[in-house]
């Protein structure tokens, strides 16, 4: 199947490497906005690990005196226009991921298509706002850039052929543009080799305590649930990777996938009653108004290797834009 898709993966690329040189020479107009942007994409459809990474992004920003806020596509809500998002937004209409961000960094947070106006949406309501974190605006060439910073997860890469043939948005070629790779996992040495001499950090996730949907502050460690079976659901672009990190912790998994981005209903979670459910953070922003008793999440944050802070900061302070 894939190999009959070739030929529209080969358009795909030609007319996505176009578009870049388009803006890259000023043929086609950026948007530069009166503050620094700094963007956290990827070169490949799929969970890479962005999320956690733009929390830690601002959490550094922050400690440096920054005043950040987010802009973000809102992949998943129905949604249109822009709009501002807060903790309490629904995410069926905002996003999961920009409602969990709202939730995990108390940050001024926009969400829309057309990232400039978001953008600038943000900056009308939060005029304090003296740094732009974009979530997954790699290929949103038409928002300005000070820097880019790509999360690779060597798994998203699948056969490397670009969309529909295989996952990838752009090729491995475009990380050596990059200003800082967070490598979730190993790399393989071809994607090392295509990256040049663009630095490349580790990032883990890590999180060993559950929280309940029910009542949030009620927390329990993987212990609680030795010796019983617990039901894993993931909707997510990689739930392979949540279902290995739960069995790590020792539990016997039964796992239960949904599509990225999936909206769930009180039924999807309507088996096994009494049984423990498990979930990632993503998916309790859409679960918590009916999960049943024993559901928990595990929520996550990244843990990034030394060095990359002090990178971003510089090049951030140094404040060039990019195309």
């Amino acid at each position: 199947m894939a190999r009959a898709l070739l030929p529209l993966a080969l358009l795909f690329r030609a007319i996505a490497g176009l578009r870049r040189r388009l803006y890259r020479h000023g043929l086609l107009r950026r948007e530069c906005l009166p503050v620094p942007v700094i963007v956290v994409g990827n070169i490949a459809v799929g969970g890479s690990g962005k999320t956690p990474v733009v929390a830690w992004l601002v959490d550094i920003l922050r400690a440096a005196g920054y005043r950040p806020g987010i802009v973000s596509r809102g992949h998943g809500g129905a949604g249109q226009g822009c709009r501002l998002v807060d903790a309490a937004s629904d995410p069926g209409l905002c996003g999961d991921e920009p409602v969990l961000l709202a939730r995990l960094t108390a940050c001024p947070l926009a969400v829309g298509r057309d990232r400039p106006a978001a953008a600038r949406v943000l900056l009308a309501a939060h005029p304090d706002c003296d740094v732009i974190v974009a979530d997954d605006g790699m290929q949103h060439y038409r928002l300005a850039r000070t820097i880019e910073i790509a999360v690779v997860d060597e798994a998203t890469l699948g056969n490397g052929w670009p969309l529909p043939a295989g996952p990838l948005r752009e090729t491995r070629a475009r990380l050596a543009e990059v200003d800082l790779i967070v490598a979730h996992g190993e790399l393989s040495p071809r994607t090392r080799a295509e990256a040049g001499a663009v630095p490349v950090v580790e990032m883990k996730l890590v999180g060993a305590r559950f929280r309940s949907l029910q009542d949030p502050q009620r927390w329990c460690a993987a212990a609680a649930f030795a010796g019983q079976r617990v039901h894993a659901i993931a909707g997510i672009g990689r739930p392979q990777r949540f279902f290995d990190q739960l069995a790590a912790l020792g539990l016997d998994v039964i796992p239960h996938s949904f599509p990225d981005h999936h909206r769930y209903h009180a039924a999807d979670l309507g088996f096994a009653p009494g049984e423990p459910k498990l979930m990632t953070a993503k998916d309790a922003v859409k679960c918590a108004p009916f999960a049943p008793p024993e559901t928990w999440e595990l929520p996550v944050e990244a843990v990034i290797a030394d060095g990359a802070a002090d990178h971003i900061l510089e090049k951030l302070n140094d404040g060039r834009q990019i195309a």
